[in-house]
């Protein structure tokens, strides 16, 4: 069976991270990937540069999940710029910041919960609108980009992030549920502590060295290691998993 991906995949929040290597990825294994981004236009563009010399195919597209104008052009300018959707990666997440639950302001949740929630939903629901064989499509799979904070729960840190990845866990199993039929499997994957610039991000540049003691195998993941795992995901190799969340996090 062939490894390689066909067809058109959008990836979320592609431009950093564990999206940008899911991109770079994918267009090695034969999709054209549209690359999401929310305000780094300079650093999806980098991405793109690079899929492009290697000889793959790739756009930009801005676009904030959280707002469904945005979402809906999204789709629309990927397909007509690379073909038919097969295949979406919902990466884009952020945390809403630094703070216990006592401190969080109303504010912070409410974009939270727009961007990781109600955006991958939002995402999902285009795609199946494409790829449901139920509305004529070809079939697909999805791969929402959860985190071990799901179960860890975030105390301290980020409980209001935690309880939004809760949500993206419930999600992936109902919809895969409601989706089998339709030919499309949804999947998730649950990174762990992942070197990307998220920590910095947040006030706290030295996290992962301070956390790297409390994983069982002593050290940060990359977003290389993730993309593997969402790439296996899309892949014909996982013709048989949906409803799963695949944890990427060195044994927490």
């Amino acid at each position: 069976m062939h490894s390689g991906g066909t067809g058109t995949l959008i990836v979320t929040g592609g431009s950093r991270g564990i999206g940008a290597a899911t991109a770079r990825l994918a267009a090695a294994q034969g999709y054209a990937v549209a690359v999401n981004y929310a305000r780094d236009e300079g650093a999806a563009r980098a991405v793109v540069a690079a899929i492009s010399a290697s000889g793959g195919r790739a756009v930009a597209i801005g676009a904030d999940v959280a707002v469904e104008a945005d979402v809906l052009r999204l789709f629309a300018e990927a397909e007509r710029a690379l073909g038919p959707i097969t295949a979406l990666v919902n990466n884009a997440g952020i945390t809403g910041g630094r703070a216990r639950l006592a401190d969080v302001s109303v504010e912070a949740v409410a974009r939270v919960l727009a961007v990781n929630v109600a955006g991958s939903i939002l995402c999902a629901r285009e795609a199946l609108r494409r790829m449901s064989t139920r509305r004529g499509g070809g079939g697909g799979a999805i791969v929402n980009v959860s985190s071990l904070a799901a179960r860890i729960g975030g105390a301290g840190d980020w409980v209001h992030y935690a309880a939004s990845k809760g949500a993206i866990n419930s999600m992936t199993v109902g919809l895969a549920r409601e989706a089998a039929e339709e030919g499309v499997r949804v999947n998730a994957v649950a990174p762990g502590l992942i070197e990307t610039e998220i920590h910095a991000a947040n006030g706290m540049p030295d996290r992962l060295a301070q956390l790297a003691p409390t994983v069982p195998m002593r050290r940060a993941g990359s977003p290389d290691e993730v993309a593997s795992a969402i790439l296996w995901l899309l892949s014909p190799a996982a013709s048989y998993v949906t409803g799963t969340i695949v944890e990427v996090g060195g044994g927490r």
